[in-house]
């Protein structure tokens, strides 16, 4: 006779509970992933974006920009604190509880390091997509490229690869006008 086995899902509960231990702490699909903190070329990434980010969206007022660690409640089992994110001023309302954001942002940008690659490039796509985030963004530090996906029917389709080798910039048509050149996020 087979033995059933019931796996336990952690909630946004559970990770309260979690140390505050200089990791970053997440939960997918109830299961709960500890990243260590990044390295600096890393940290010097999400800076340079934040800032040209910020900028563009403070200037225009439209809506807010925050870096890691932010708390993204998408569901009681789906927690994560993204590289980067942007709520345009109609989701704006999803932070107004003032702890964390409650649902799914505009626009979510993940850098990549060694130890995530596979998480941000596969699990952490999935995540955002089931939840409805307009566009990823995935960061590569390494070969100073971002990967663009874009949601299109509940679908992410990859809309682009831009990269510093091409000498491209930076867009998305959730911020009519901006215009990030990658050599100044990478340099």
């Amino acid at each position: 006779m087979e033995a059933s086995v019931r796996t336990l899902k952690l909630t946004y509960e559970d990770y309260l509970y979690f140390p505050e231990d200089g990791r970053r702490h997440e939960l997918i699909d109830g299961e709960h992933y500890v990243t260590a903190a990044p390295n600096i070329k890393h940290q010097t990434t999400v800076s340079r974006l934040h800032l040209a980010l910020g900028v563009f969206v403070r200037a225009g007022r439209l809506g807010e920009v925050w870096p890691a660690p932010m708390d993204v409640v998408l569901s009681e089992s789906d927690v994560v604190q993204p590289d980067l994110l942007f709520l345009s001023k109609a989701r704006l309302h999803l932070a107004a509880g003032g702890a964390n954001i409650q649902g799914a942002p505009d626009l979510v940008a993940e850098v990549l390091s060694p130890k995530t690659r596979r998480t941000d490039s596969i699990t952490k796509r999935h995540l955002y997509e089931k939840y409805g985030v307009l566009e990823y963004w995935i960061v590569d530090p390494e070969l100073e490229a971002v990967e663009i996906y874009r949601l299109t029917g509940g679908i992410f389709r990859r809309e682009a690869d831009v990269s510093t080798e091409q000498e491209d910039i930076l867009t998305t048509p959730l911020l009519p006008g901006l215009e990030i050149a990658l050599t100044e996020i990478f340099e």
